[in-house]
């Protein structure tokens, strides 16, 4: 069982404070971004993953309507009722779940409470969607629980929901996506306007390192918001210009972008430059990961981290200083920021064989720069999420 460890320390925490075992338990993982940024609310295209890291949701039926949820890390306990599901402004953490229940009891009959726990591994802030992971694995535990009939792109949208009425972030769906639909060994190419997704192999020549720099990643203070209404904005310029329908970014060519921006204030014309790029920028790479281009593909994952860096405005520093040495260390192909960006985590192209070296010098780069090393770790893609 991938991260068996963890699950262990749930049962056990859920035996202590339930008295009893769970009738259910679900598993999600995070997922990686590898290129493709901020395109998938741009009706674009994206290649992540999903990872080895995740979280479990354990489950049972209660005798009432009150719904008792712990956050198994913390050990903090948050009641709620099965009628009338409102916000949480304290333990912000409670309101994930809640919007997936909420989702789920449109789709069918929550009939009772439940008594839940949930637990993981995937550090929090670190840009690899710990809470995409929680809403899918609460949402298939639930689903179950329940006897709720859900198909998974249902369910990534009853996540996606849970997003943006109850924890404040208008996401796209790519994280939930890539949470159900990985494979190991895979990346998952999808289109964010069919919903339609296909894997691509990576192969066993190539391998990520994941840097955790510590730095804040925190999307619910509006930022993620103006970026997307600018892209957004941007997208009804074009319409107006283009002598061809626009219903998103996703419509709108480089070469349109370079001849039609006039008319968009400088900053929105960059804003809208880094998703435009980036869905061109995906379909080259996932035809280069089909010949076995790895180094060809790692240059665009360079490319894409500049394009955040200057055009998009969601890199930092920390980000910066992670790419800008990944550019010098031998056996490093590609690396960029992964997620919303403003902080979190970069993800790094290498080869198996270098990876220790690699990841040292990373960690080394870091700590010279800002007095302490940053996390970093070996990610492979994994399946996506199940019901135990």
């Amino acid at each position: 069982m991938v991260n068996e460890a963890v699950y262990k320390e749930l049962i056990a925490k859920y035996r202590g404070v339930f008295g009893r075992e769970p009738e259910v338990v679900a598993y999600a993982p995070g997922r990686i971004e590898v290129l493709g940024n901020h395109t998938d609310y741009n009706d674009g295209f994206v290649l992540s993953a999903a990872i080895n890291c995740g979280t479990f949701f354990a489950a049972a039926r209660n005798d009432g309507n009150s719904c008792r949820l712990f956050a198994g890390d913390l050990m903090k306990e948050a009641v709620f009722d099965t009628e009338g599901i409102c916000r949480s402004t304290s333990d912000t953490w409670q309101n994930y779940v809640k919007g997936t229940l909420a989702g789920l009891a449109d789709a069918g009959a929550v009939k009772c409470g439940f008594d839940g726990m949930f637990l993981g591994n995937i550090p929090l802030g670190s840009g690899l969607s710990s809470s995409a992971a929680l809403e899918m694995s609460a949402g298939m535990a639930l689903a179950r629980l329940y006897g709720i009939e859900v198909d998974l792109l249902t369910l990534a949208r009853i996540g996606q929901t849970a997003e943006h009425t109850y924890a404040g972030c208008k996401c796209g769906l790519l994280d939930q996506i890539s949470s159900l639909a990985g494979r190991e060994g895979c990346l998952v190419k999808t289109d964010f306007r069919s919903l339609e997704y296909e894997l691509v192999t990576l192969g066993n020549d190539a391998c990520f390192l994941m840097c955790n720099t510590h730095a804040k990643h925190a999307l619910t203070d509006g930022a993620y918001n103006k970026l997307r209404a600018a892209c957004e904005h941007a997208a009804e310029h074009f319409a107006g210009v283009l002598r061809h329908p626009v219903k998103a970014l996703r419509d709108v060519s480089m070469s349109e972008w370079v001849l039609y921006r006039g008319g968009l204030d400088a900053l929105e014309a960059d804003r809208a430059a880094h998703p435009i790029g980036e869905n061109e920028r995906v379909l080259r790479g996932a035809g280069m990961l089909v010949s076995g281009d790895l180094e060809g593909f790692g240059s665009l994952m360079f490319d894409s981290h500049e394009s955040s860096r200057r055009l998009f405005g969601n890199s930092c520093e920390e980000l910066d200083v992670v790419v800008d040495a990944a550019k010098k260390i031998p056996g490093v192909m590609g690396a960029r920021l992964s997620g919303g960006g403003f902080g979190g985590s970069v993800v790094v192209l290498a080869h198996p064989r270098d990876a220790e070296i690699a990841s040292a010098a990373l960690a080394g780069a870091y700590a010279a720069r800002f007095g302490k090393a940053c996390g970093v770790s070996v990610i492979t893609p994994a399946a996506g999420a199940y019901v135990l």
